[in-house]
């Protein structure tokens, strides 16, 4: 699927701190609609993770607006990191653009934190199938509670123990891991879209709803 917007995907910042009300008021919006019985972010929480380096936001520099986001959970043992928060703009879901900044969210934590695995919980199979492209596993609930390291340490937004325990609403989440200690994992490339494209040689798998990486703002080798 190729899209007409000429978006950005980059690691956010304090620049970004005029989004963030935005982007929170559409997570909120979309928690309530879709039932994840997620508590509403802050504004200051969302600001916090830009001002730390870890989030990533896509921007149309067309106009100004704000495309895409998400952020980094980090453990306090720093064994442990989460993807958290992803979220589209409405006007731009359906072009791919959550696959890249999970991409790019993927290489801050292989440089940041290359010893930590890569949690994820999620219901959507559009997360799940880019979280396969990257490496992940699908992991039991009952093997991630008998991880201490899993277990202690996490202080984020999302209380990820409580989420698996009870679920909510019916939904389907499914738990992964990206673990760098059993997986064969290459170079951490500064081009992500060569890692990208690597990795998705050596699945055999096709880009079918793949945003082309020139116009989101990241270079080919």
């Amino acid at each position: 699927m190729e899209s007409q917007i000429e978006c950005i995907v980059r690691i956010a910042s304090s620049d970004d701190h005029k989004y963030a009300t935005g982007i929170t008021d559409e997570m909120a919006y979309s928690a309530v609609k879709r039932g994840t019985g997620i508590p509403a972010r802050t504004p200051e929480y969302t600001m916090k993770k830009m001002d730390e380096g870890l989030a990533v936001i896509a921007v149309n520099p067309q106009n100004g607006e704000w495309v895409g986001f998400c952020c980094l959970e980090v453990w306090d043992h720093e064994k442990y990191v989460a993807n958290s928060g992803l979220i589209i703009s409405p006007e731009y879901r359906g072009l791919g653009i959550s696959r890249e900044i999970k991409m790019r969210l993927f290489e801050i934590s292989r440089n940041k934190f290359p010893h930590a695995k890569i949690f994820s919980l999620s219901a959507s199979p559009a997360v799940i199938h880019v979280n396969e492209e990257l490496g992940y596993k699908a992991i039991p609930y009952a093997a991630l509670m008998k991880d201490r390291w899993f277990v202690k340490g996490c202080h984020s937004w999302v209380n990820f123990t409580e989420m698996m325990h009870h679920g909510h609403a019916g939904l389907n989440y499914i738990a992964m891991v990206f673990d760098p200690a059993t997986e064969a994992v290459e170079p951490v490339f500064s081009n992500i879209g060569q890692y990208f494209r690597n990795k998705i040689k050596s699945s055999g798998k096709k880009k079918e709803t793949e945003v082309p990486l020139k116009k989101l703002g990241i270079p080919y080798g």
